[in-house]
């Protein structure tokens, strides 16, 4: 073969290499379109999956006949609300019916008649003194009376001398003024042993019999029962000088005092009713009502002092005790409720109802709960009155869903 055909030879096997390079870069360069999601042949756009739809939020759980026979259900409805609030305080005594016992003067206690825990009348002698004031009053009567009747005496004999001719008439108007001055001097006399608390026919006797006593009798001013006593025979007594010989209760009526949180201090008023409760007594419920409102907030409890007075009739609270109370602050409220056992508390705080169309299929509802009265829960938001939901049975269908068996 000559130079020239193994050259023209040499060409034509480089054409056929670039015209079957070339016919490989384009189909390359297809199916790269392909899968850049360009454009290309009908065979090649058949090739691409199907996009799955995005799963929907709602979670569900599917009941055998036998499991939803366990499930109670029925039609959410309104019921009726009250406006409560709640807190917790002490019994404490009502200290507007709360007497401390002092006596008016001073003196030496000579005898104690009444242990704490005694009920007394008004006017029962609780304790005796030995009083130099009351020795000193009881003198000076004895004195006044000594002087009115030597008073009387002399005018009596003035005017006999008068009517004799052996007295003249000043004489008579100077022991008529004595007299008068005596009968003065003698009532304020009384008086000032009065205040002692003695009466009219005691000071009579004392008149009578001229003997003077310095017992003095210190009586209760109320009718109650003795809750502190100090007082012991020997025991010196200044008037007002705590502590009190005796501490006199009226038990009718007793405070609870709360502190309430700052955020309810609005809705507390004068007058509003008040139930207690204590542990000693479970099952009493004691009324009461509103007395007192603190006039500020403490600054570092962030809270409100409310007081209630509450009748005790049968004085079976005592100060001290723990109690809780229940007060109405406004009138009742309708609102969808659900029983206490159709709720559940899931793990992230939130709170969820079972919703059901059919007693099978039962869906997940995510709720906004309010107020739990008389084993009902408050629904504010999630569900529409007359729909269908778990009554009874919630928790089973939480821990199925939670447990991966929906089905």
């Amino acid at each position: 073969m000559s130079a020239f055909g193994k050259l023209s030879r040499s060409r034509a096997i480089l054409l056929a290499v670039i015209v079957i390079g070339g016919a490989a870069l384009f189909w390359g360069r297809g199916f790269v379109g392909l899968a850049d999601g360009q454009s290309g042949s009908k065979e090649r756009v058949a090739s691409i999956e199907p996009v799955k739809p995005a799963a929907t939020d709602e979670q569900a759980v599917d009941l055998t006949d036998k499991q939803a026979a366990s499930i109670k259900v029925g039609a959410i409805a309104a019921r009726d609300f009250a406006l409560l609030k709640t807190a917790v305080g002490t019994i404490d005594f009502n200290e507007n019916l709360l007497v401390q016992v002092f006596s008016q003067y001073q003196g030496k206690i000579l005898k104690a008649f009444y242990n704490i825990g005694d009920e007394v009348k008004a006017g029962d002698a609780l304790f005796t003194i030995d009083s130099p004031d009351l020795l000193q009053a009881e003198s000076t009567l004895l004195a006044a009376a000594g002087v009115l009747e030597l008073q009387k005496r002399t005018l009596a004999r003035v005017l006999n001398l008068l009517k004799a001719g052996g007295s003249a008439q000043k004489d008579v108007d100077q022991s008529t003024s004595d007299q008068q001055t005596a009968e003065g001097n003698f009532k304020a006399a009384k008086d000032a042993v009065r205040i002692f608390g003695k009466t009219d026919a005691e000071i009579e006797q004392i008149v009578v019999d001229r003997k003077v006593d310095s017992t003095l009798l210190v009586p209760s001013p109320i009718s109650g029962r003795i809750v502190a006593r100090s007082a012991a025979p020997g025991f010196l007594v200044q008037p007002g000088n705590a502590p009190a010989p005796y501490t006199v209760a009226d038990l009718s009526t007793m405070w609870m005092l709360a502190n309430v949180i700052e955020t309810d201090a609005p809705a507390y008023k004068l007058g509003q009713q008040v139930q207690v409760t204590v542990p000693a007594y479970p099952d009493k419920i004691f009324t009461g009502r509103v007395t007192a409102l603190g006039a500020m907030i403490d600054p570092n409890t962030h809270r409100q002092l409310v007081r209630s007075e509450i009748d005790d009739p049968e004085h079976l609270l005592r100060s001290g005790m723990f109690a809780s109370f229940v007060i109405h602050v406004g009138d009742p409220v309708s609102s969808l409720a659900v029983p206490a056992e159709g709720v559940v508390r899931e793990g992230d705080g939130t709170m969820s109802v079972w919703a059901t169309k059919d007693n099978r299929h039962f869906v997940k509802r995510t709720v906004k709960t309010g107020l739990q009265q008389d084993g009902w829960t408050q629904i504010l938001t999630g569900l529409m009155p007359g729909e269908t939901v778990v009554m009874d049975g919630a928790v089973f269908l939480s821990n199925k869903l939670l447990l991966g068996d929906a089905g």
